[in-house]
């Protein structure tokens, strides 16, 4: 088992290391200082579960589990104050470790973990067993400062060398991302009308088709997203089906 630690507090990240430490199935762990740290660490270190702090400055613990990458590791909350324990499995935890705890404490979190890894079928990666929802919000970091990108607030994105640009009424944010992982995170409500963009579907407002089958996607923002032939059949049938909200 890989766990990541997530805490603004050395003391708080020792004593769980230190607890964690003594569990034989837990084979590597590392940690993260606050939230943005965590999201790199997830990617890079892909625990299978994250032992996560909910006050932190900045970027917070529900705002690091709404963030993560899909598939997403198995969450346990990690925090000095109850209020937050609905919350908490809203967001799919599957544990609550109100501080101060104990070992046997912990125990009782590592072993809801192992019983949710176990239940994985054979060959599956060590990762949330339950479909995640869709993301809710992203993460950017530019020059030093991290700001919350609601996505319902993106109307289209394009992408720029190994960025996207994620268009918005207020800003036009560059995430580190492809285009085709970060749809794949973002779910139906997403629709690529070209190779290098993507739309709302909820914010088109016209297609507009050339003699070649090329056009532009107007939305409702009057933005003008290209549009190709190759991509607009699938555009198209999504825009049609009655089921789409």
């Amino acid at each position: 088992m890989r766990v990541l630690i997530v805490d603004d507090e050395r003391p708080a990240r020792d004593k769980l290391r230190r607890l964690l430490a003594q569990e034989t199935d837990i084979a590597a762990i590392e940690e993260a200082r606050d939230g943005v740290e965590a999201l790199e660490r997830a990617a890079a270190f892909a625990p299978d579960a994250i032992f996560l702090d909910i006050q932190m400055p900045e970027v917070g613990g529900f705002d690091v589990a709404a963030s993560l990458p899909m598939p997403a590791p198995l969450i346990v909350f990690v925090t000095a104050y109850d209020e937050y324990a609905i919350r908490a499995f809203d967001a799919n935890a599957i544990d609550y470790l109100l501080k101060p705890y104990d070992q046997a404490r912990l125990k009782r979190a590592v072993q809801r973990v192992r019983e949710r890894l176990a239940a994985l079928p054979a060959g599956q990666p060590a990762l949330q067993a339950a479909p995640m929802p869709p993301l809710r919000q992203l993460l950017v970091t530019e020059r030093g400062t991290t700001r919350i990108v609601k996505v319902d607030d993106i109307d289209w994105i394009e992408t720029a060398d190994n960025y996207v640009i994620l268009h918005t009424a207020a800003a036009q944010p560059l995430l580190r991302q492809t285009l085709a992982a970060l749809l794949d995170k973002l779910g139906p409500a997403f629709r690529r009308c070209h190779r290098r963009a993507a739309v709302r579907l909820a914010r088109v407002a016209s297609i507009e088709v050339d003699d070649k089958g090329d056009g532009h996607v107007q939305l409702q923002t009057g933005a003008r997203v290209p549009l190709s032939r190759q991509y607009r059949p699938a555009l198209l049938a999504q825009l049609a089906d009655p089921t789409r909200s």
